[in-house]
């Protein structure tokens, strides 16, 4: 069986994606922002929704749902994370997963998700969301999900300053968050290592019913992305495209699937793992462990 490279002494800023780092560095100018992360770390909101979590859902262990808890810490050996944290399952009918939590950062998967995941699917979901951590978003998260109780508590000791904040702040916090995730793309892949893998969790998150799972074709999703591309004929496109994405928390899976081809493709991947060049469309590995 083929053995999963490891990455000692890895970094997010080995990995991240240029346009998070833009949109990292741009966040960090918009006025007030400061006085916003202030607020998280004063209102506690990562305790609260801990008590939450651990109290409405499954946590992983070595015993409960070992796959998974042994997924997780593949992934932490993988992207060299010392402490694995808390990983939970939730039942709900989205497919989502999600890392919440700055000082003690735990993980959610819902059960959906899970029902269309293959093993090495729920490893590049599992590492996508360590690469949060790695990537140290986790901070900026609880802004994002937490912005109209942050901005009505700024707004009380502003005067009302903080609906002007709040203006000036939503885009650019949505727009960092969009760019987030082509970075912990970039870490569910170093951790499995098979581009088709991701390639078929995209796949997936833009239409997998579960009765049609087997009908998916790789070359025609990656074709679709082209599609996609060439619509970019005309100004009224060019706006079309913007208007749709500009108050999603996620990229388009067909954008996400684009970057990381992008990313394997230019020889980035490889540059850093060390690892032959590979492409979305190759065929994929069998299930391999770390070494």
């Amino acid at each position: 069986m083929p053995q999963l490279k490891t990455f000692p002494g890895l970094q997010g800023a080995d990995f991240m994606h240029p346009w998070d780092v833009q949109a990292t560095a741009s966040l960090k100018k918009v006025p007030g922002f400061d006085k916003l992360v202030a607020k998280v770390m004063e209102y506690s909101f990562e305790r609260v929704y801990y008590l939450q979590n651990t109290a409405d859902n499954v946590r992983v262990t070595p015993k409960m749902f070992p796959k998974l808890h042994r997924y997780l810490e593949w992934g932490c050996k993988i992207l060299d994370i010392d402490e694995p944290p808390e990983l939970y399952v939730t039942l709900d009918p989205a497919y989502n997963a999600y890392t919440y939590g700055h000082t003690k950062p735990f993980m959610v998967l819902t059960s959906a998700l899970l029902d269309v995941l293959d093993e090495r699917e729920k490893l590049f979901v599992i590492a996508h969301e360590l690469g949060h951590i790695k990537c140290e978003h986790v901070l900026y998260t609880l802004v994002a999900e937490n912005l109209a109780v942050l901005l009505e508590a700024v707004g009380r000791v502003t005067l009302g300053l903080g609906s002007l904040i709040g203006a000036g702040l939503a885009l650019p916090l949505l727009d960092w968050y969009r760019k987030a995730e082509l970075s912990a793309d970039r870490a569910g892949l170093l951790a499995v290592q098979d581009p088709q893998v991701a390639l078929s969790v995209f796949m997936k998150l833009a239409g997998g019913a579960e009765s049609l799972l087997a009908d998916m074709d790789p070359s025609e999703f990656l074709a679709q992305i082209r599609a996609y591309e060439d619509r970019d004929v005309s100004t009224l496109d060019r706006a079309y495209k913007l208007l749709i994405t500009v108050l999603r928390t996620h990229p388009f899976p067909i954008m996400r699937a684009k970057h990381l081809d992008l990313w394997v493709s230019e020889g980035g991947y490889a540059k850093l793992t060390g690892l032959d060049d590979q492409t979305m469309a190759a065929e994929p590995a069998p299930d391999p462990e770390p070494s």
